[in-house]
């Protein structure tokens, strides 16, 4: 959480000065690179090939070989990520059509330069992304999430330092910059924690190992299942590209926040309880009875929170743009623009965050490689969709170019929904019955909706002359509405909240 907010205010502050314009423009898709990379193996990779071994061994208790596959998959990861930093700078020109290949012009040239000068940046965080999975291993979860929070500040120190009368193109450069020296911060904070934690590291090129060669042989399944799925990302930002002037930057904006709920309900439970089920021990029906409780209990806290976030992005998105993000450069016309492009997103919020947990479990059990079929077949789908929503389906209806991208998120969304689907079919024939219960469902979304209803007629009544005040209480209206509703309802994940609530309160008073 505090990883994420201070991201929205680094995206506030961006907004402020950039507005959504074609530096912002350029800047976002240039800045997809770092993120990539920091997705790819951070929260995926080496999640899903590193952590489930490591995790194994932590368990059994075997320090000399945990602490030996630590020093060979930081070796493999640093020497992969030098070659891919040199080759990504200098192919950047021809990366670039990949990229966005809608730019054109001044715009293309700033791009090109901004990603130039952000590849050294990715390799950083590449490294930052072993120490997560060191750190996750160990059961240390705030170190490694909160870290980012320094990288988010230095880009923001950055914008309030140079934006006072600076023209956009070099803002953006020395924003760049700033995003560099934030990875190597990132990366400084966690490493005195990580060699505390992993005693005899030695950095070497060692392959000899079963357990190095395990890792690797899961990495190459789970870069292209992750690697599709980050595609799928890209395929999205191709499309925006060629929308008009702030089609990109609207998206990043929309994405800014979807991903706030898939970040904090959906990655944060999945990263906790792929160590705590890898290192379930038994026979093959003691560790599939110990995985159906993990994910079902799991499943549950994920709803719980995701629906009333999916409400809140298809109801109130503009509320809560124009809160977080109107200010300077951007107006209110960018709020209603990004409120489409969210309540596109909000069709498949719950299932893009239950499926991540699902594909934890598989990587639990050491299969990689089913979560990669169906990620195929979400970004199959999702380039298809995606094509047809914001190409073509503008045109057939009229309307401007620009709101093909809330097709672009909506398409996505059906997509999430296939992949999520196949998921839970292949694990359920392998683990047994596993899900959310019908009844849960029905009252998660019941209550949502009553309180937007609830919320809409406190937006009316307020008229929102100030966004951040008259916004505030139309969200708290919605999320104690919410709560209150969720009681009623006897939602068992609610109720829990609200006694350990009251028990904290009471120990305070005490």
């Amino acid at each position: 959480m505090l990883s994420r907010l201070v991201g929205l205010v680094r995206q506030r502050a961006f907004n402020h000065y950039f507005g959504q314009s074609d530096q912002a423009d350029a800047f976002n898709a240039a800045f997809k690179i770092p993120n990539f990379l920091q997705n790819l193996f951070g929260e995926g990779v080496l999640s899903a090939s590193f952590i489930p071994v490591y995790s194994r061994l932590l368990a059994e208790g075997d320090e000399e070989e945990s602490s030996r596959i630590a020093g060979a998959i930081l070796s493999i990861l640093a020497l992969s990520t030098a070659l891919l930093v040199a080759a990504g700078a200098l192919l950047t020109p021809y990366l670039i059509d990949l990229i966005a290949p809608g730019f054109h012009g001044a715009k293309r040239e700033l791009t090109i330069r901004l990603v130039q000068i952000l590849f050294p940046g990715a390799g950083l965080l590449v490294i930052s992304a072993w120490c997560l999975g060191i750190l996750n291993s160990h059961r240390k979860f705030f170190l490694s999430y909160t870290a980012p929070v320094v990288w988010n500040a230095a880009m923001i120190a950055t914008l309030i330092w140079f934006g006072g009368g600076r023209e956009l193109p070099s803002l953006a450069i020395y924003l760049a910059f700033g995003s560099v020296a934030g990875s190597a911060l990132q990366l400084a904070v966690q490493l005195p924690a990580v060699l505390s934690l992993v005693h005899r590291l030695r950095p070497r090129l060692d392959v000899a190992s079963e357990h190095v060669r395990e890792v690797l042989k899961n990495f190459a399944p789970v870069f292209l299942s992750r690697g599709v799925v980050q595609i799928s990302a890209y395929v999205d930002q191709v499309f925006a590209s060629w929308l008009g002037t702030g089609a990109v930057a609207a998206l990043t904006n929309a994405q800014t926040l979807y991903t706030l709920p898939v970040s904090l309900f959906g990655m944060s439970i999945s990263a906790a309880e792929l160590p705590a089920m890898s290192s379930a021990l038994g026979d093959s029906q003691e560790v599939a009875a110990q995985l159906r409780q993990r994910l079902n209990s799991g499943l549950r806290r994920i709803a719980f929170f995701v629906v009333p976030s999916a409400m809140a992005f298809l109801a109130l998105g503009g509320v809560i743009t124009a809160a977080l993000f109107e200010s300077g450069r951007f107006r209110h016309g960018d709020s209603n623009y990004v409120w489409g492009i969210l309540a596109g997103s909000s069709v498949g919020l719950l299932a893009s965050t239950l499926g991540r947990l699902y594909s934890s479990t598989y990587y639990a059990l050491r299969d990689t490689r089913t979560p990669l079929h169906f990620a195929i077949v979400r970004v199959f789908l999702t380039v298809t969709l995606g094509y047809v929503c914001a190409i073509w389906l503008p045109r057939w209806l009229g309307i401007e170019t620009r709101w093909g991208v809330a097709g672009l998120t909506a398409s996505a969304g059906v997509a999430g929904w296939v992949e999520f689907a196949l998921l839970r079919r292949a694990l359920n024939a392998r683990i047994g019955r596993t899900g959310l219960p019908v009844t849960l469902v029905a009252k998660l979304w019941g209550a949502a909706a009553l309180a937007s209803g609830a919320a809409w007629s406190v937006k009316a009544g307020l008229g929102l002359s100030s966004p951040l005040l008259g916004s505030s209480c139309v969200l708290a209206v919605y999320g104690l509405g919410y709560i209150a509703l969720a009681w009623v309802f006897r939602i068992e994940e609610c109720q829990g909240l609200v006694r350990q609530a009251i028990e904290k309160t009471g120990l305070r008073r005490a």
